[in-house]
């Protein structure tokens, strides 16, 4: 969602990168072009305003002016306040400190991902060791109970009963007594929206949380709306009193100005941020590491929370001892194909890394390696399993069984073995070095002797 606005604010701080020294004029004008960047990407004018100006206020110190680095200090400050401005330091994830079920309401318009993002939320809960129940409370949109159901039946977490003749208040509050019974800890209420704000369904929406005091309510707010998102999200505030805000969509490819200018508008933290149609797409925000993102610094510690959650450590432990003993595999290579896979896109897993993303972006003609990894993943599945742990057998009559099995060509299996061949021998080298030596060399900044 943020490469336009990432490339425009890259462009502004190279200026200030080539200036050895900077004045009140030179930081002026670049947040005169930063101003103008956040108006372009549909952030609140008021939000705009107030935001240069607490940048101007710090950039023009002393101890920026004369530093050794100002066009540095100067980005040092905007990441700061961009961080600020969305929250930076509030308690991130969910308020469950009550006696249980707790009641979670979520609200918003039609069409904004209120259904997919209960089901997210779900498992993020069991995952959590929690124990949730799917409440259907939209009797008015066509089939919405039905998909909540099929959500439920994807992620084998229960829904409660419920038609579209019941009244909503009723199924809540059902629910809960429900819950009671039969020791679910969580309710995720999935209440009904509109295309447009309504007094009937600001009156549900408020006669549900008389019934059922929620412990949350959740505003889900579609990224890809921008100013809009905004607007609404103060309208149901104004009658609900949110607690925060669920940004869906925000892997789409809308300007960004909802998710820079709602919390500030609102007052109200942003929690989760949901990240694509996968129902584990669902992350918590920070506001700090988003901010990074936005000024193309990148997300490593996010991209290491992905990676702890893909990998278990048996297995882990369990890879590391057929490393020893079998060396480095195609097996082993698929095993870790797979991990990624788990991560998530390497679209997304690559805009994590400072700088990588966009270096990709600009290579002519170089394609994101989803579909490759998915072609080598099935190279390497129609080869027998003494194939992938000895690739020495791999003739030319194999390697044409291999590409007609694969939907591939030989070409393609080739090019495989050629870049196993250089990562086999790759690992080979580091097993030698050893970890002490390697971690010695590489805190010195020198390089690998590959």
């Amino acid at each position: 969602m943020f490469d336009n606005l990432t490339d425009k604010f890259e462009a502004v701080f190279k200026k200030l990168r080539g200036q050895g020294r900077l004045s009140e004029e030179n930081i002026q004008e670049a947040l005169r072009e930063v101003r103008l960047v956040l108006l372009e990407a549909d952030v609140n004018f008021r939000v705009v305003k107030d935001f240069i100006a607490a940048v101007r206020e710090r950039a023009v110190g002393q101890d920026v002016l004369k530093s050794l680095t100002p066009g540095q200090q100067v980005i040092k400050v905007v990441r700061e306040e961009l961080g600020r401005l969305m929250g930076e330091g509030e308690a991130n994830g969910l308020d469950l400190a009550a006696r249980p079920p707790v009641p979670i309401m979520l609200c918003g318009l039609q069409g904004a991902g209120k259904t997919t993002t209960c089901g997210k939320l779900a498992l993020r809960l069991r995952q959590e060791k929690r124990s949730p129940l799917l409440v259907p409370a939209d009797i008015y949109r066509p089939a919405a109970i039905e998909q909540l159901m099929t959500v439920g039946r994807q992620l084998g977490i229960p829904v409660f009963a419920a038609t579209s003749g019941d009244d909503p208040v009723a199924i809540c509050a059902a629910a809960r007594h429900y819950a009671e019974l039969n020791g679910y800890d969580t309710l995720i209420l999935d209440t009904a929206g509109r295309l447009h704000i309504d007094g009937a369904l600001m009156d549900e929406l408020v006669r549900i949380k008389a019934a059922v005091n929620p412990r949350e309510i959740l505003f889900v707010a579609d990224a890809m709306t921008g100013q809009d998102a905004v607007t609404v999200a103060q309208g149901f505030h104004d009658r609900l009193d949110l607690t925060g805000v669920i940004l869906s969509k925000l892997d789409g490819d809308a300007r960004g100005g909802a998710a820079l200018s709602i919390r500030a508008v609102l007052g109200k933290p942003i929690k989760f941020v949901g990240l694509g149609e996968k129902l584990d797409a669902l992350e918590i925000f920070h506001a700090d590491r988003m901010a990074q993102r936005i000024l193309g610094m990148g997300d490593v510690l996010t991209l290491i929370e992905k990676a702890q959650g893909a990998v278990d450590r048996d297995q882990a432990a369990a890879m590391e001892q057929r490393l020893r003993k079998e060396g480095f595999t195609l097996e082993n290579f698929r095993d870790q194909l797979q991990t990624i896979k788990q991560m998530g896109s390497m679209d997304s897993l690559l805009g994590l890394l400072p700088g990588v993303g966009k270096a990709l972006k600009q290579a002519q003609g170089m394609q994101l390696p989803d579909k490759e990894l998915k072609k080598i993943e099935a190279i390497i599945n129609s080869m027998t399993r003494r194939e992938r742990r000895d690739h020495r057998l791999l003739n030319g009559s194999r390697r044409l069984r291999i590409a007609r099995g694969s939907g591939t060509s030989v070409q393609d299996v080739n090019q495989l073995m050629k870049r196993f061949t250089e990562a086999q021998k790759m690992m080979k080298k580091m097993q030698q070095l050893g970890p002490k030596a390697l971690k010695g060399m590489l805190a010195k900044g020198g390089r690998l002797p590959f």
